[in-house]
């Protein structure tokens, strides 16, 4: 990529990491290297893979995923310029104190290119399959937020909620960014919300397809950076985005009445645009199909957004 691009927003890839309809099949390590390596070369920011153990619907065979921490290191160590990170990690899957460690650790492999993200999960019967606790998750994750907050921004916490506590903790060694990676919460809901005005860089949506969608979720994130009082502009805003491509195999039809939207370059360019003039910096794309085919393709949407 050009240094002097005029790209208006951020590109991510999401890439699927397990098996079952969302993943054309089995998605194996050489399948996720492949498209991040692609993703890197065609131009692309950043690639993403979910935080999931497994997911059950009805009338759907189940379906599950690597677990994500673990290719994240991977692709750590097989990439060179994109930054990667969680769709997102869920802060009930492990202890606040070792996912701030384990994400200190990833951003140490990549020479400082993880984004954290977090979420407090919502699929339960992966949580019941697993043994987490579904209930009182917000609660939950407020205590994991603080404490991984802490760590990563200062390299201690000693903090003592309701759900989490540390004692002393320090981390340490500290990986190549004095205050850690940034951190992104996922959520569209109010008390989250007003934890990410809080303790994060920036917020993230899921998953939308069209830049009308934003208008009435970056209100509730302003009300809830006043809330706070903090400026507004100082969150990034981020948002997981459909896009389907004229080669496209249908994906979401198991899932959701809503017809394939197959969008030329230049459809897609301007509906990115779009995203950018409601004030999102960088979008996470599932693209239909969702292949090295699928980068392929819309490696011509990157060109024109870079001539924009």
């Amino acid at each position: 990529m050009s240094a002097e691009r005029t790209r208006p927003l951020k590109l991510g890839l999401y890439i699927p990491n397990g098996d079952g309809p969302m993943g054309n099949g089995i998605a194996r390590w050489r399948d996720v290297l492949a498209m991040a390596r692609r993703a890197e070369e065609v131009g692309f920011d950043s690639v993403w893979v979910a935080d999931h153990t497994l997911f059950r619907f009805d009338d759907v065979p189940t379906h599950g995923r690597w677990e994500c921490w673990s290719l994240l290191s991977a692709l750590a160590a097989s990439t060179s310029r994109v930054e990667i990170g969680p769709l997102v990690s869920c802060m009930g899957f492990r202890n606040p104190a070792l996912l701030a460690k384990i994400a200190d650790t990833v951003d140490e492999i990549s020479g400082g290119r993880l984004i954290l993200a977090l979420g407090a999960g919502w699929h339960e019967p992966e949580f019941t399959a697993y043994g987490y606790p579904f209930d009182h998750r917000a609660s939950r994750f407020e205590d994991g937020v603080r404490i991984v907050h802490d760590l990563l921004r200062t390299g201690r916490s000693d903090f003592h909620g309701r759900y989490a506590s540390v004692n002393d903790c320090e981390l340490r060694p500290r990986g190549p960014r004095p205050a850690g990676p940034p951190i992104m919460i996922g959520t569209n809901g109010e008390r989250l919300l007003r934890l990410t005005a809080q303790f994060a860089d920036a917020w993230n949506t899921t998953w939308l397809r069209d830049p009308s969608e934003i208008i009435p979720l970056r209100a509730a994130v302003d009300a809830a950076c006043h809330a706070v009082d903090r400026d507004p502009a100082t969150l990034a805003r981020t948002a997981c985005v459909y896009l389907d491509l004229p080669s496209h195999d249908g994906r979401w039809s198991w899932s959701t009445p809503q017809p394939p939207q197959p969008r030329r370059p230049d459809e897609a360019a301007d509906i990115l645009r779009g995203f950018a003039d409601e004030g999102i910096s960088h979008v996470m794309l599932w693209l239909d199909p969702c292949s090295v085919r699928g980068i392929d393709d819309f490696a011509e949407t990157i060109a024109l957004l870079d001539r924009a």
